[in-house]
């Protein structure tokens, strides 16, 4: 059952977030592993993102994700993207 996102409860929302969160897990170690393996980081990177964004149009159709898409450049500046380290 389809339910609009203002409708959503406190609870969706936290399962929403645990999914999201284990999703990330299995492709940071998915990552891991293909480095280990010997493979560019840069190439993992594009072909993430060639999967993501073919999931995406798959999903939602292509006007959704070039919609979508539109607010990336300003998301990048802003630093929504950047990993932050710290050095010891």
């Amino acid at each position: 059952m389809y339910r609009h996102p203002l409708h959503e409860t406190a609870d969706s929302y936290t399962d929403d977030i645990e999914q999201k969160q284990t999703a990330l897990s299995y492709l940071n170690e998915a990552w891991a592993e293909a480095r280990h393996d010997g493979v560019d980081g840069d190439c993992l990177a594009q072909a993430s993102l060639f999967a993501a964004f073919a999931e995406l149009v798959t999903t939602y159709g292509e006007d959704a994700v070039a919609k979508f898409s539109e607010g990336l450049p300003e998301r990048v500046r802003k630093g929504e993207f950047t990993l932050i380290t710290t050095r010891q």
